[in-house]
Protein backbone atom coordinates (compact mmCIF):
# COMPACT_ATOMS: atom_id res chain seq x y z
CA UNK A 1 0.00 0.00 0.00
CA UNK A 2 1.32 3.43 -1.00
CA UNK A 3 1.63 6.30 1.49
CA UNK A 4 -1.35 8.00 -0.19
CA UNK A 5 -3.48 4.88 0.06
CA UNK A 6 -2.47 4.55 3.66
CA UNK A 7 -3.60 8.12 4.39
CA UNK A 8 -6.96 7.59 2.74
CA UNK A 9 -7.45 4.31 4.56
CA UNK A 10 -6.68 6.01 7.84
CA UNK A 11 -9.21 8.73 7.04
CA UNK A 12 -11.87 6.14 6.26
CA UNK A 13 -11.13 4.41 9.54
CA UNK A 14 -11.56 7.72 11.32
CA UNK A 15 -14.92 8.23 9.64
CA UNK A 16 -16.33 5.18 11.36
CA UNK A 17 -16.10 6.92 14.71
CA UNK A 18 -16.32 10.58 13.70
CA UNK A 19 -19.69 11.71 12.38
CA UNK A 20 -18.89 15.40 12.36
CA UNK A 21 -15.64 15.73 10.43
CA UNK A 22 -14.86 15.63 6.75
CA UNK A 23 -15.33 11.91 6.30
CA UNK A 24 -19.03 11.91 7.27
CA UNK A 25 -20.19 11.78 3.67
CA UNK A 26 -18.14 8.84 2.47
CA UNK A 27 -20.68 6.13 3.36
CA UNK A 28 -23.53 8.03 1.71
CA UNK A 29 -21.57 9.49 -1.18
CA UNK A 30 -22.76 7.15 -3.91
CA UNK A 31 -26.42 7.61 -3.03
CA UNK A 32 -26.16 11.34 -2.52
CA UNK A 33 -24.43 12.12 -5.78
CA UNK A 34 -26.92 10.10 -7.83
CA UNK A 35 -30.15 11.55 -6.51
CA UNK A 36 -33.37 9.78 -7.44
CA UNK A 37 -36.29 11.50 -9.10
CA UNK A 38 -38.08 11.37 -5.75
CA UNK A 39 -35.14 13.09 -4.03
CA UNK A 40 -35.24 15.89 -6.57
CA UNK A 41 -39.02 16.33 -6.26
CA UNK A 42 -38.70 16.56 -2.49
CA UNK A 43 -35.86 19.07 -2.78
CA UNK A 44 -37.98 21.29 -5.00
CA UNK A 45 -40.62 21.54 -2.25
CA UNK A 46 -39.44 24.92 -1.00
CA UNK A 47 -42.20 25.13 1.61
CA UNK A 48 -40.28 22.52 3.60
CA UNK A 49 -36.73 23.01 4.82
CA UNK A 50 -34.72 20.11 6.23
CA UNK A 51 -31.42 22.01 5.81
CA UNK A 52 -31.50 25.13 7.99
CA UNK A 53 -31.04 23.06 11.12
CA UNK A 54 -27.60 22.05 9.81
CA UNK A 55 -26.45 25.69 9.82
CA UNK A 56 -26.08 27.10 13.35
CA UNK A 57 -26.34 30.77 12.39
CA UNK A 58 -29.57 30.16 10.50
CA UNK A 59 -30.97 27.82 13.14
CA UNK A 60 -30.21 30.38 15.86
CA UNK A 61 -31.81 33.23 13.90
CA UNK A 62 -35.05 31.75 12.51
CA UNK A 63 -36.36 35.18 11.46
CA UNK A 64 -33.32 35.92 9.28
CA UNK A 65 -33.76 35.60 5.52
CA UNK A 66 -30.15 35.30 4.42
CA UNK A 67 -30.03 35.99 0.68
CA UNK A 68 -26.36 36.84 0.16
CA UNK A 69 -24.78 33.44 -0.41
CA UNK A 70 -23.04 34.60 -3.60
CA UNK A 71 -20.90 36.85 -1.40
CA UNK A 72 -20.28 34.17 1.21
CA UNK A 73 -22.27 31.12 2.20
CA UNK A 74 -23.25 30.01 5.66
CA UNK A 75 -21.34 27.09 7.18
CA UNK A 76 -22.90 23.85 8.36
CA UNK A 77 -22.13 22.54 11.83
CA UNK A 78 -19.96 19.79 10.38
CA UNK A 79 -17.60 22.40 8.94
CA UNK A 80 -17.45 24.39 12.17
CA UNK A 81 -16.86 21.17 14.11
CA UNK A 82 -14.10 20.07 11.74
CA UNK A 83 -12.22 23.36 12.09
CA UNK A 84 -12.53 23.28 15.87
CA UNK A 85 -11.56 19.60 15.96
CA UNK A 86 -8.35 20.35 14.10
CA UNK A 87 -7.32 22.94 16.67
CA UNK A 88 -8.36 20.74 19.57
CA UNK A 89 -6.90 17.43 18.40
CA UNK A 90 -4.17 17.91 15.78
CA UNK A 91 -2.99 21.53 15.97
CA UNK A 92 0.58 21.58 14.68
CA UNK A 93 2.51 22.98 11.74
CA UNK A 94 2.07 20.55 8.87
CA UNK A 95 4.99 19.34 6.72
CA UNK A 96 7.58 20.42 9.25
CA UNK A 97 7.53 17.90 12.06
CA UNK A 98 8.06 14.21 12.55
CA UNK A 99 6.04 14.04 15.75
CA UNK A 100 2.49 12.66 15.78
CA UNK A 101 0.53 15.93 15.74
CA UNK A 102 2.48 17.33 12.80
CA UNK A 103 2.11 14.07 10.90
CA UNK A 104 -1.65 14.10 11.48
CA UNK A 105 -1.89 17.71 10.30
CA UNK A 106 0.04 16.77 7.16
CA UNK A 107 -2.25 13.81 6.57
CA UNK A 108 -5.32 16.02 6.96
CA UNK A 109 -4.05 18.33 4.21
CA UNK A 110 -3.29 15.52 1.81
CA UNK A 111 -6.60 13.75 2.38
CA UNK A 112 -8.33 17.08 1.74
CA UNK A 113 -6.36 17.53 -1.47
CA UNK A 114 -7.61 14.13 -2.66
CA UNK A 115 -11.20 15.07 -1.83
CA UNK A 116 -10.96 18.35 -3.74
CA UNK A 117 -9.52 16.59 -6.78
CA UNK A 118 -12.34 14.04 -6.79
CA UNK A 119 -14.97 16.77 -6.33
CA UNK A 120 -13.96 18.69 -9.46
CA UNK A 121 -12.99 15.70 -11.57
CA UNK A 122 -9.28 16.46 -11.54
CA UNK A 123 -7.21 13.55 -12.87
CA UNK A 124 -4.35 13.94 -10.37
CA UNK A 125 -4.48 15.21 -6.80
CA UNK A 126 -0.93 16.51 -7.13
CA UNK A 127 -2.26 19.29 -9.36
CA UNK A 128 -4.51 20.74 -6.64
CA UNK A 129 -2.86 23.93 -5.37
CA UNK A 130 -4.29 25.20 -2.08
CA UNK A 131 -4.48 28.99 -1.97
CA UNK A 132 -6.17 31.68 0.11
CA UNK A 133 -9.09 32.34 -2.26
CA UNK A 134 -10.15 32.29 -5.90
CA UNK A 135 -8.63 35.74 -6.42
CA UNK A 136 -5.19 34.46 -5.45
CA UNK A 137 -5.66 31.41 -7.67
CA UNK A 138 -6.46 33.57 -10.69
CA UNK A 139 -3.57 35.90 -9.93
CA UNK A 140 -1.19 32.94 -9.92
CA UNK A 141 -2.29 32.10 -13.46
CA UNK A 142 -2.10 35.68 -14.71
CA UNK A 143 1.24 36.48 -13.09
CA UNK A 144 3.07 33.14 -13.26
CA UNK A 145 1.59 31.38 -16.30
CA UNK A 146 0.69 34.24 -18.64
CA UNK A 147 4.25 35.59 -18.97
CA UNK A 148 5.37 32.16 -20.19
CA UNK A 149 3.03 32.25 -23.22
CA UNK A 150 2.03 35.87 -23.93
CA UNK A 151 3.95 37.87 -26.51
CA UNK A 152 3.42 41.36 -27.96
CA UNK A 153 0.25 41.59 -30.07
CA UNK A 154 -1.19 38.37 -28.59
CA UNK A 155 -4.75 38.60 -27.25
CA UNK A 156 -6.37 37.60 -23.99
CA UNK A 157 -10.14 37.19 -24.24
CA UNK A 158 -12.46 37.65 -21.25
CA UNK A 159 -16.15 38.51 -20.85
CA UNK A 160 -17.58 41.86 -19.82
CA UNK A 161 -19.26 40.07 -16.89
CA UNK A 162 -16.01 39.12 -15.12
CA UNK A 163 -15.53 39.71 -11.42
CA UNK A 164 -12.68 42.15 -10.92
CA UNK A 165 -10.55 39.23 -9.69
CA UNK A 166 -10.68 37.78 -13.20
CA UNK A 167 -10.33 41.12 -14.96
CA UNK A 168 -7.66 43.26 -13.31
CA UNK A 169 -5.01 40.49 -13.36
CA UNK A 170 -5.50 40.21 -17.13
CA UNK A 171 -5.29 43.98 -17.59
CA UNK A 172 -1.92 43.82 -15.88
CA UNK A 173 -0.75 40.70 -17.72
CA UNK A 174 -1.58 42.25 -21.08
CA UNK A 175 0.09 45.53 -20.16
CA UNK A 176 3.26 43.70 -19.11
CA UNK A 177 3.40 41.58 -22.28
CA UNK A 178 2.24 44.19 -24.79
CA UNK A 179 -0.80 42.03 -25.48
CA UNK A 180 -4.39 43.14 -26.10
CA UNK A 181 -7.34 42.52 -23.80
CA UNK A 182 -10.46 41.59 -25.80
CA UNK A 183 -13.99 41.43 -24.38
CA UNK A 184 -16.83 39.05 -25.16
CA UNK A 185 -20.24 40.73 -24.80
CA UNK A 186 -23.45 38.77 -24.21
CA UNK A 187 -26.78 39.22 -25.96
CA UNK A 188 -29.84 40.68 -24.24
CA UNK A 189 -30.32 37.41 -22.30
CA UNK A 190 -26.74 37.29 -21.05
CA UNK A 191 -25.64 34.62 -23.56
CA UNK A 192 -22.26 34.63 -25.28
CA UNK A 193 -23.33 33.71 -28.80
CA UNK A 194 -21.39 31.70 -31.41
CA UNK A 195 -21.28 34.86 -33.53
CA UNK A 196 -19.55 36.75 -30.72
CA UNK A 197 -17.06 33.94 -30.26
CA UNK A 198 -16.36 33.92 -34.00
CA UNK A 199 -15.67 37.66 -33.92
CA UNK A 200 -13.42 37.65 -30.86
CA UNK A 201 -11.53 34.33 -30.71
CA UNK A 202 -8.98 33.97 -33.46
CA UNK A 203 -5.34 33.23 -34.33
CA UNK A 204 -4.06 35.91 -31.94
CA UNK A 205 -6.05 34.57 -28.95
CA UNK A 206 -3.62 33.01 -26.53
CA UNK A 207 -5.80 32.83 -23.39
CA UNK A 208 -9.54 32.81 -22.77
CA UNK A 209 -10.35 33.44 -19.10
CA UNK A 210 -14.02 33.33 -18.27
CA UNK A 211 -16.35 33.19 -15.30
CA UNK A 212 -18.28 29.91 -15.22
CA UNK A 213 -21.39 31.49 -13.65
CA UNK A 214 -21.81 35.26 -13.47
CA UNK A 215 -22.15 36.69 -9.98
CA UNK A 216 -24.49 39.41 -11.32
CA UNK A 217 -26.50 37.83 -14.13
CA UNK A 218 -26.46 34.27 -12.78
CA UNK A 219 -25.92 32.99 -16.33
CA UNK A 220 -23.79 29.91 -16.96
CA UNK A 221 -21.28 30.62 -19.70
CA UNK A 222 -20.55 28.10 -22.49
CA UNK A 223 -17.11 27.26 -21.12
CA UNK A 224 -16.85 23.98 -23.02
CA UNK A 225 -17.36 25.70 -26.37
CA UNK A 226 -15.01 28.54 -25.43
CA UNK A 227 -12.38 25.97 -24.51
CA UNK A 228 -12.80 24.12 -27.80
CA UNK A 229 -12.38 27.31 -29.79
CA UNK A 230 -9.31 28.62 -27.98
CA UNK A 231 -7.66 25.19 -28.09
CA UNK A 232 -8.17 25.16 -31.88
CA UNK A 233 -6.05 28.33 -31.92
CA UNK A 234 -3.36 26.74 -29.74
CA UNK A 235 -4.42 28.75 -26.70
CA UNK A 236 -5.54 28.04 -23.14
CA UNK A 237 -8.78 28.15 -21.14
CA UNK A 238 -8.93 29.55 -17.59
CA UNK A 239 -12.23 29.18 -15.68
CA UNK A 240 -13.31 31.15 -12.62
CA UNK A 241 -15.54 28.66 -10.82
CA UNK A 242 -16.22 30.68 -7.66
CA UNK A 243 -19.96 30.93 -8.40
CA UNK A 244 -20.44 27.58 -10.12
CA UNK A 245 -18.74 25.10 -7.80
CA UNK A 246 -21.27 25.44 -4.92
CA UNK A 247 -24.27 24.94 -7.18
CA UNK A 248 -23.60 22.66 -10.15
CA UNK A 249 -21.49 19.64 -11.05
CA UNK A 250 -17.98 20.59 -12.12
CA UNK A 251 -15.68 18.35 -14.12
CA UNK A 252 -12.55 20.16 -15.20
CA UNK A 253 -11.75 17.52 -17.80
CA UNK A 254 -15.21 17.60 -19.36
CA UNK A 255 -15.04 21.40 -19.45
CA UNK A 256 -11.68 21.22 -21.16
CA UNK A 257 -10.15 23.72 -18.76
CA UNK A 258 -6.44 24.29 -18.50
CA UNK A 259 -6.88 26.06 -15.15
CA UNK A 260 -9.85 26.15 -12.76
CA UNK A 261 -10.21 28.30 -9.63
CA UNK A 262 -12.69 28.49 -6.77
CA UNK A 263 -12.95 29.53 -3.14
CA UNK A 264 -14.09 27.59 -0.10
CA UNK A 265 -16.17 30.26 1.61
CA UNK A 266 -18.76 30.25 -1.18
CA UNK A 267 -18.81 26.43 -0.96
CA UNK A 268 -20.07 26.45 2.65
CA UNK A 269 -16.47 26.26 3.87
CA UNK A 270 -14.16 28.60 5.79
CA UNK A 271 -12.79 31.97 4.83
CA UNK A 272 -9.19 32.12 3.67
CA UNK A 273 -9.18 28.97 1.54
CA UNK A 274 -9.06 28.69 -2.24
CA UNK A 275 -8.16 26.15 -4.88
CA UNK A 276 -6.31 26.31 -8.16
CA UNK A 277 -6.28 23.28 -10.41
CA UNK A 278 -4.08 23.31 -13.50
CA UNK A 279 -2.90 20.82 -16.06
CA UNK A 280 0.19 19.11 -14.76
CA UNK A 281 2.52 20.08 -17.58
CA UNK A 282 1.52 23.76 -17.29
CA UNK A 283 1.98 23.92 -13.53
CA UNK A 284 5.36 22.28 -13.80
CA UNK A 285 6.52 24.77 -16.45
CA UNK A 286 5.45 27.82 -14.42
CA UNK A 287 7.71 29.68 -12.01
CA UNK A 288 6.45 30.08 -8.42
CA UNK A 289 4.18 33.01 -7.60
CA UNK A 290 5.40 33.44 -4.02
CA UNK A 291 8.57 32.19 -2.36
CA UNK A 292 9.58 31.01 1.08
CA UNK A 293 8.75 28.22 3.45
CA UNK A 294 8.23 24.72 2.12
CA UNK A 295 8.02 25.68 -1.56
CA UNK A 296 11.74 24.95 -1.97
CA UNK A 297 13.69 21.77 -2.56
CA UNK A 298 17.05 23.28 -1.64
CA UNK A 299 18.58 26.69 -0.97
CA UNK A 300 22.16 27.92 -1.29
CA UNK A 301 23.56 31.38 -0.67
CA UNK A 302 22.99 32.40 -4.26
CA UNK A 303 20.30 30.10 -5.62
CA UNK A 304 17.34 27.87 -4.88
CA UNK A 305 15.49 24.99 -6.50
CA UNK A 306 11.74 24.55 -6.20
CA UNK A 307 9.72 21.80 -4.63
CA UNK A 308 7.47 19.83 -6.98
CA UNK A 309 3.88 20.83 -7.69
CA UNK A 310 1.76 21.59 -5.67
CA UNK A 311 4.18 22.66 -2.94
CA UNK A 312 5.94 24.96 -5.43
CA UNK A 313 2.92 27.29 -5.26
CA UNK A 314 2.20 26.97 -1.53
CA UNK A 315 4.72 29.29 0.09
CA UNK A 316 4.58 29.89 3.82
CA UNK A 317 2.52 28.27 6.55
CA UNK A 318 -0.76 26.91 5.30
CA UNK A 319 -4.11 27.18 7.04
CA UNK A 320 -4.26 23.49 7.87
CA UNK A 321 -7.45 23.88 9.91
CA UNK A 322 -9.10 25.70 7.01
CA UNK A 323 -8.00 23.01 4.58
CA UNK A 324 -9.42 20.34 6.86
CA UNK A 325 -12.69 22.28 7.14
CA UNK A 326 -12.82 22.72 3.36
CA UNK A 327 -12.81 18.95 3.01
CA UNK A 328 -15.68 18.85 5.50
CA UNK A 329 -17.60 21.36 3.39
CA UNK A 330 -17.17 19.25 0.27
CA UNK A 331 -18.24 16.18 2.19
CA UNK A 332 -21.38 17.98 3.34
CA UNK A 333 -22.23 19.09 -0.20
CA UNK A 334 -21.73 15.53 -1.41
CA UNK A 335 -23.96 14.22 1.36
CA UNK A 336 -26.80 16.52 0.22
CA UNK A 337 -26.10 15.89 -3.47
CA UNK A 338 -25.49 18.49 -6.15
CA UNK A 339 -28.51 17.32 -8.15
CA UNK A 340 -30.67 17.96 -5.10
CA UNK A 341 -29.02 21.33 -4.51
CA UNK A 342 -29.53 22.41 -8.12
CA UNK A 343 -33.19 21.35 -8.15
CA UNK A 344 -34.01 23.16 -4.94
CA UNK A 345 -32.16 26.32 -5.88
CA UNK A 346 -33.86 26.43 -9.26
CA UNK A 347 -37.27 26.09 -7.60
CA UNK A 348 -36.37 28.96 -5.28
CA UNK A 349 -35.19 31.17 -8.15
CA UNK A 350 -38.33 30.45 -10.17
CA UNK A 351 -40.65 31.25 -7.28
CA UNK A 352 -38.72 34.42 -6.42
CA UNK A 353 -38.73 35.73 -9.99
CA UNK A 354 -42.43 34.91 -10.39
CA UNK A 355 -43.21 36.90 -7.24
CA UNK A 356 -40.94 39.78 -8.27
CA UNK A 357 -42.77 39.97 -11.60
CA UNK A 358 -45.91 40.91 -9.64
CA UNK A 359 -44.15 44.03 -8.31
CA UNK A 360 -44.37 46.72 -11.03
CA UNK A 361 -41.63 48.77 -9.38
CA UNK A 362 -39.00 46.01 -9.57
CA UNK A 363 -36.80 45.50 -12.64
CA UNK A 364 -34.83 42.27 -12.95
CA UNK A 365 -31.40 42.58 -14.56
CA UNK A 366 -30.61 39.89 -17.11
CA UNK A 367 -32.75 37.21 -18.65
CA UNK A 368 -36.45 36.93 -17.70
CA UNK A 369 -36.04 33.14 -17.80
CA UNK A 370 -35.47 31.75 -14.28
CA UNK A 371 -33.54 28.80 -15.73
CA UNK A 372 -30.82 31.28 -16.77
CA UNK A 373 -30.25 32.41 -13.20
CA UNK A 374 -28.11 29.98 -11.20
CA UNK A 375 -28.90 31.08 -7.67
CA UNK A 376 -28.53 34.80 -8.48
CA UNK A 377 -31.21 37.44 -9.12
CA UNK A 378 -30.02 41.01 -9.60
CA UNK A 379 -32.64 43.74 -9.66
CA UNK A 380 -33.42 47.37 -8.91
CA UNK A 381 -36.37 49.19 -7.39
CA UNK A 382 -37.54 52.15 -9.47
CA UNK A 383 -36.16 55.45 -8.23
CA UNK A 384 -34.64 54.03 -5.04
CA UNK A 385 -30.90 53.62 -4.56
CA UNK A 386 -29.85 49.99 -3.99
CA UNK A 387 -28.11 50.94 -0.75
CA UNK A 388 -31.40 52.29 0.59
CA UNK A 389 -33.19 49.13 -0.53
CA UNK A 390 -30.71 46.91 1.29
CA UNK A 391 -30.78 49.04 4.45
CA UNK A 392 -34.57 49.00 4.71
CA UNK A 393 -34.71 45.27 3.98
CA UNK A 394 -32.24 44.73 6.80
CA UNK A 395 -34.77 46.25 9.19
CA UNK A 396 -37.08 43.42 8.13
CA UNK A 397 -34.34 40.81 8.75
CA UNK A 398 -33.72 40.31 5.04
CA UNK A 399 -30.05 40.26 4.02
CA UNK A 400 -29.22 41.07 0.38
CA UNK A 401 -26.22 42.60 -1.36
CA UNK A 402 -26.23 46.09 -2.89
CA UNK A 403 -23.49 47.72 -4.94
CA UNK A 404 -21.45 46.97 -8.04
CA UNK A 405 -20.62 43.41 -6.97
CA UNK A 406 -17.02 43.75 -8.14
CA UNK A 407 -18.34 43.95 -11.70
CA UNK A 408 -18.15 47.64 -12.56
CA UNK A 409 -17.46 47.18 -16.31
CA UNK A 410 -20.55 44.97 -16.62
CA UNK A 411 -22.85 47.45 -14.86
CA UNK A 412 -21.38 50.28 -16.92
CA UNK A 413 -22.02 48.35 -20.14
CA UNK A 414 -25.56 47.52 -19.02
CA UNK A 415 -26.20 51.19 -18.27
CA UNK A 416 -27.32 50.46 -14.72
CA UNK A 417 -28.18 53.67 -12.88
CA UNK A 418 -25.82 54.62 -10.04
CA UNK A 419 -23.47 51.85 -11.18
CA UNK A 420 -25.15 49.67 -8.54
CA UNK A 421 -27.89 47.11 -8.20
CA UNK A 422 -29.51 44.86 -5.62
CA UNK A 423 -28.74 41.15 -5.61
CA UNK A 424 -30.60 38.32 -3.93
CA UNK A 425 -28.54 35.14 -4.06
CA UNK A 426 -30.16 31.91 -2.95
CA UNK A 427 -28.76 28.65 -1.65
CA UNK A 428 -30.39 25.32 -0.94
CA UNK A 429 -30.80 26.21 2.75
CA UNK A 430 -33.28 28.94 1.80
CA UNK A 431 -37.01 28.33 1.58
CA UNK A 432 -40.33 29.87 0.57
CA UNK A 433 -40.49 31.84 3.81
CA UNK A 434 -37.21 33.59 2.96
CA UNK A 435 -38.47 34.58 -0.48
CA UNK A 436 -41.79 35.75 0.94
CA UNK A 437 -39.90 37.92 3.43
CA UNK A 438 -37.96 39.50 0.56
CA UNK A 439 -41.12 40.21 -1.44
CA UNK A 440 -42.91 41.69 1.58
CA UNK A 441 -39.80 43.72 2.40
CA UNK A 442 -39.65 45.15 -1.12
CA UNK A 443 -43.23 46.29 -0.67
CA UNK A 444 -42.17 48.05 2.52
CA UNK A 445 -39.27 49.68 0.67
CA UNK A 446 -41.62 51.06 -1.96
CA UNK A 447 -44.11 52.34 0.60
CA UNK A 448 -41.34 54.02 2.59
CA UNK A 449 -40.52 56.25 -0.39
CA UNK A 450 -43.89 56.44 -2.13
CA UNK A 451 -46.50 56.22 0.61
Amino acid sequence: MSQTDSLIARAAEQAASDTTACAIADAAHAAATSATASDIVCAANIAENPYKRDFPLLANHPDLAFLDSAATAQRPKTVLDAQRRFYEEMNANALRGLYRLSVEATEAIEVARHRVAKFIGAPDWHDIVLTRNASESLNIVAKAFAPTVLKPDDEVCITIMEHHSNLIPWQQACRAAGAKLVYLYPDENGVITPEEMNAKIGPKTKIVSVVHVSNVLGVKNPVEELGRRVHEQGGYLVVDGAQSTPHIHVDVQAIGADFFAFSAHKLFGPFGMGVLWGRDELLNAMPPFLTGGEMIDSVTEQDATWAPVPEKFEAGTQDAAGIYATAAAIAYVESVGLDVIAAREQALVRYCMDEMAKLPFVTIIGSPDPDMHHGVISFNVDGIHPHDVASILDMDQVAIRAGHHCAQPLLTWLGVENLACCRASLAFYNDKKDVDALIEGLGNVWRTFNG
